[in-house]
């Protein structure tokens, strides 16, 4: 039991959900509160810092370097240290991006300091992830099959299928950019093998958090890191691995979910109910449907998508403004908010609103370019 007063330095493996947030969800209690918060704004610095003025040098890059970057964005205070800049190639070429390199910036790699290190208990090791912002990165996004993820070349393990699209933002490779050295997956394993290395004597975290697409890297990260034993010290110890998931999709199938159970890979999704993409992929082949009346395994549960780890839910809407359901900055501020409204799965959510609505028009008026057309718009405007 996490006592309401209690110093997150003694009870942080609790707060990183050793005990899969026991107690700490329903309510939520304040130092998990204050914890989401502090990683929610780590992974809004990626936006921040992410230059999307076409005209620029970086463009598709961080604006900043590693030693100032948190600086610019106005966290200075952090106690991080960024040791490295992550990015990421879409297995996709389209006309409308300019230049030849097709790798973008995705994310940091930081730790922290050692004051830092008295506040927290341990030596956190931080990967921080941005969403969806290129045309690239959301088509690979709607790359909607299972694949299996064969990570680990000396046991491929067929059953753990992870979504096509996330899986090759996160191996695949561009030779012809100058930032990037390496898949986003070569690049991330050889830095957190370092970092975890060079502190081997010390208490240690391994904490990953991303938004949108980004929570998807950072559960494959997770997973791969437990997979190949990469989150062991000097003594052979575990170095726990956490994942912070904001508003975050579906990565895997029911395999996959379980082999993270299994590797204890700790997950706290924080969604709000009326966010579309939390239901994506598999709005119909999901963890809902594996099983009939309790008992019954059916035939197509490996190729049903199945949400991995502990949900904390949030609801908030505005009519006025759609995308918000989806914002990142929506998210930690209705956190930060002492009477946050917390609800239960059952209620009312925007995937059946949209439903009705839907039920209520004329569709086949609609010629599927157009319907295209609009799906594409609100991919953009969720930046899923």
């Amino acid at each position: 039991m996490v006592g309401a007063k209690a110093p997150l330095a003694s009870v942080w493996r609790e707060v990183q959900g050793a005990d899969d947030w026991e107690d700490l969800v329903e309510p939520l209690h304040p130092l998990l509160r204050e914890e989401i918060v502090r990683y929610g704004e780590l992974v809004a610095a990626c936006y921040k810092a992410f230059d999307l003025d076409p005209s620029s040098k970086r463009y598709l890059n961080c604006k900043y370097g590693k030693n100032s970057m948190l600086r610019e964005v106005g966290m200075a205070g952090s106690g991080y240290k960024v040791t490295k800049y992550i990015y990421a190639t879409p297995d996709i070429s389209i006309p409308t991006q300019s230049g030849t390199c097709r790798s973008r910036w995705i994310g940091y790699v930081a730790v922290s300091g050692d004051e830092e290190v008295r506040s927290l208990g341990r030596r956190d090791i931080l990967v921080s992830f941005r969403g969806t912002v290129t045309n690239t990165e959301w088509i690979a996004n709607f790359m909607s099959s299972l694949t299996p993820a064969r990570l680990d070349p000396h046991d491929p393990r067929p059953d753990v299928k992870v979504e096509s699209g996330f899986l090759s933002l996160y191996t695949s490779d561009d030779s012809s950019c100058k930032f990037s050295s390496g898949s986003c997956r070569e690049q991330l394993l050889s830095e957190v093998s370092r970092i975890v290395n060079k502190y081997k004597d010390e208490e240690l975290s391994i904490t990953l958090a991303g938004h949108s697409m980004g929570s998807s890297l950072a559960l494959l990260l997770g997973y791969d890191l437990a997979e190949l034993g990469l989150n062991r010290d000097a003594s052979n110890r575990e170095v726990p691995i956490t994942v912070y998931s904001f508003g975050g999709p579906r990565v895997g199938n029911s395999g996959f979910k379980e082999r993270c159970d299994e590797l204890g890979v700790k997950v706290l999704r924080v969604v709000n109910v009326n966010d579309p993409v939390t239901k994506l992929p598999g709005v119909f082949l999901n963890e809902n449907l594996r099983v009939l009346a309790g008992r019954f395994e059916l035939p197509w549960s490996c190729s049903c998508y199945a949400h991995v780890g502990v949900e904390l839910a949030l609801d908030f809407f505005k009519m006025k403004n759609p995308a918000c359901v989806h914002d990142l900055d929506a998210y930690i501020g209705l956190l930060k908010c002492p009477k946050m409204a917390q609800v239960k799965k059952d209620g009312e959510n925007l995937l059946n609103k949209a439903k009705k609505y839907l039920g209520s028009q004329k569709l086949n008026v609609w010629q599927w370019e157009e319907a295209a057309r609009h799906v594409g718009d609100l991919v953009q405007s969720l930046r899923i």
